[in-house]
C-alpha cells in the first residue's frame, strides 16, 4: 500500500511538472505581449485551491491530468462578458506574437527535457549510444545467421541506423513474425542478414529474442554531456516522428498507445531504478507532450499555429474566430474520446 501511494504521488508530481512547464510557456509569453489571461490551472475538473491575482485566476484542480491557460480571444462570448479591450485579446496580436505564445508551451517542454538530459549526463554520465553489437548469444537467431560482436548496425529494414535507440525503435515497429533485414558493417565491409526472432512466452508475456547485446560506454564531463544531450534529444524526436508516422500508416496500432494509466504503470519501475531514471522519464515524457502538441490538429497548439499560417497565406486575413473556435471544440471532443480509448486499452493490459 505504501509503494502504491508513493508511486501515485510521484506520478502526480511528474505530470504536474510537465503540465506546469507547458502551460507556463503559454502564460509567460501571453503576459509579455499583453494578452489578458483569465485562468491558469494545473489539473482538470473541480477546483481544489484557487487564488485571484491582479487579473488572472490561479487554480489547482482535482484531476491530476492536464491543465490549461485560458487566454482572451479564445472564446468570443467570454470576452464580451468580461468586456476585454481589443488590444488585450489573442487574435489582435500580430502573427509572430501569437506564434510565440502558441509555440512556447511545447518549447518549454523541450527546454525542460534538454536541461534534465544534460544534468543526468553531467552527474551520472550519458550513454555513447553507438549502434555497435557488443555480444551475441550462442544458439540465438542472430548467432545462427553469422552476426558477430563488434559489428556495426547500419540499416534495419531499409531504415538508416545511427544510434542504439534506432535499433530498438525499428525492431519495435517491425513485424516479428517475418525476417527482418539487417545491414552490418564489419572491417570496412557491409553484409546483409535476414533474421527472424525467436518467440518466447505466450499471451501478454510474449517477447521476441534476436540474441544481440549492446553494452554502452559512458560519456562524462561537460563536453561529453553536451554531446549526449544533443544525440539523445534528437533520438527521442526521431522516435516520436517514426511512431506517429507508423500510427498513420498502420505500422503501429491504436491499441499499442499508452496514456496516463500506462505511464503510471512504469513510474514504479523507474523509481526503483533510481533518481536518474525518474528524471529521464520526465525528460522523455516532456518531449512527447511537446511533440504531440505541435501536431497540426484542432485543439492542439499545432492546430492554432496552423490557423496562424493560414492567416499569413491569406495575406493577413484571419479565419473567423467563431469558426476557428468551433473547429477546436470539435477537436477537443475527439481528443477526449481518444483519451478514453487509450485509457481503456491501458486498463485492459494491466488486468490481463
Amino acid at each position: 500500500m505504501l509503494n502504491f501511494l508513493i508511486n501515485l504521488l510521484l506520478f502526480i508530481v511528474i505530470l504536474g511538472v510537465i503540465v506546469f512547464v507547458h502551460e507556463f510557456g503559454h502564460f509567460i509569453w501571453a503576459k509579455i505581449f499583453g494578452v489578458y489571461v483569465y485562468e491558469f490551472s494545473i489539473g482538470m475538473g473541480p477546483k481544489l485551491w484557487g487564488k485571484k491575482g491582479k487579473e488572472t485566476q490561479y487554480n489547482l484542480r482535482a484531476i491530476p491530468i492536464g491543465g490549461f491557460c485560458q487566454l482572451a480571444g479564445e472564446d468570443v462570448e467570454v470576452d464580451q462578458d468580461y468586456k476585454i479591450p481589443k488590444n488585450r485579446r489573442l487574435q489582435d496580436k500580430n502573427p509572430f506574437q501569437r506564434f510565440l505564445i502558441m509555440f512556447f508551451g511545447a518549447g518549454n517542454n523541450f527546454i525542460l527535457a534538454i536541461i534534465l538530459l544534460f544534468f543526468i549526463a553531467l552527474v551520472w554520465g550519458g550513454s555513447t549510444m553507438n549502434p555497435i553489437i557488443t555480444s551475441v548469444e550462442k544458439g540465438t537467431p542472430a548467432y545462427d545467421v553469422g552476426i558477430k560482436a563488434n559489428d556495426v548496425v547500419k540499416e534495419i529494414n531499409n531504415h538508416k541506423i545511427t544510434t542504439s535507440d534506432d535499433i530498438a525503435l525499428y525492431l519495435a515497429i517491425s513485424n516479428p513474425e517475418k525476417k527482418n533485414t539487417f545491414v552490418i558493417e564489419r572491417d570496412g565491409k557491409k553484409y546483409t542478414y535476414k533474421i527472424k526472432p525467436e518467440k518466447i512466452g505466450k499471451g501478454k508475456n510474449v517477447s521476441y529474442k534476436y540474441g544481440i547485446g549492446m553494452k554502452q560506454k559512458k560519456e562524462s564531463g561537460f563536453l561529453g554531456s553536451i554531446h549526449y544531450t544533443f544525440v539523445k534529444t534528437k533520438s527521442i524526436f526521431k522516435q516520436m516522428w517514426v511512431t506517429v508516422s507508423a500510427l498513420v500508416t498502420g505500422g503501429v496500432k491504436l491499441s499499442q498507445l499508452s496514456g496516463p494509466v500506462g505511464i503510471y504503470s512504469i513510474v514504479g519501475e523507474q523509481r526503483s531504478a533510481g533518481l536518474a531514471s525518474v528524471l529521464y522519464l520526465i525528460a522523455f515524457l516532456s518531449i512527447n507532450v511537446g511533440f504531440i502538441n505541435l501536431l497540426p490538429l484542432p485543439a492542439f497548439d499545432g492546430g492554432h499555429i496552423l490557423f496562424i499560417l493560414i492567416e499569413i497565406l491569406r495575406f493577413g486575413k484571419p479565419v473567423d474566430p467563431k469558426i476557428e473556435g468551433y473547429i477546436h471544440a470539435v477537436g477537443m471532443i475527439l481528443l477526449l474520446l481518444l483519451m478514453v480509448v487509450v485509457t481503456f486499452n491501458d486498463i485492459l493490459r494491466l488486468i490481463q
